[in-house]
């Protein structure tokens, strides 16, 4: 394995990106590379809301930079002094590959096996799903919880 400058994690309040956000800090400590938090908030599940009312924008909104404040703290106080957050909105398999980690110079990508439920699997896919794209210029990694560990 090379050495990573720049590690970009995608988190969405799920057990599997609690996992990836684990490993992410393990290998940015291990290399003492830049780790960039970020959430992606999915602007398909806003669809059928009206004109995107803004109550649940601002909720989702509100609910997204909790969470890369939470995250940002822990690692910060693991000891990493590179940590950065990304709040922004579309579509994450998108935003996150093709986006953000060219914007960041990422050269690892780090994504839970898969934070939606199966139907929404089916109809909108996801993030780790979208990883292995031949435009990446960066490694990519899925982490997956133990099977016994893993929750029906």
């Amino acid at each position: 394995m090379g050495k990573y400058k720049h590690i970009l994690v995608a988190v969405d309040g799920s057990q599997e990106a609690k996992t990836a956000f684990k490993k992410a800090m393990e290998l940015a400590d291990e290399y003492q590379a830049a780790l960039t938090i970020a959430h992606i908030i999915d602007t398909r599940t806003f669809a059928t809301v009206e004109h995107y009312d803004r109550a649940v924008v601002a909720r989702a909104e509100g609910y997204g930079q909790d969470l890369l404040d939470k995250y940002a703290e822990e690692a910060k106080g693991a000891g990493l002094t590179n940590v950065t957050t990304v709040l922004d909105f579309g579509s994450p398999k998108v935003k996150i590959p093709k986006d953000i980690a060219r914007k960041t110079k990422t050269d690892l990508i780090i994504t839970g096996a898969t934070g939606l439920n199966a139907v929404e699997r089916i109809f909108i896919g996801s993030v780790s799903e979208a990883m292995p794209d031949r435009q990446m210029r960066c490694s990519h990694r899925t982490d997956c919880e133990p099977q016994d560990q893993v929750q029906a």
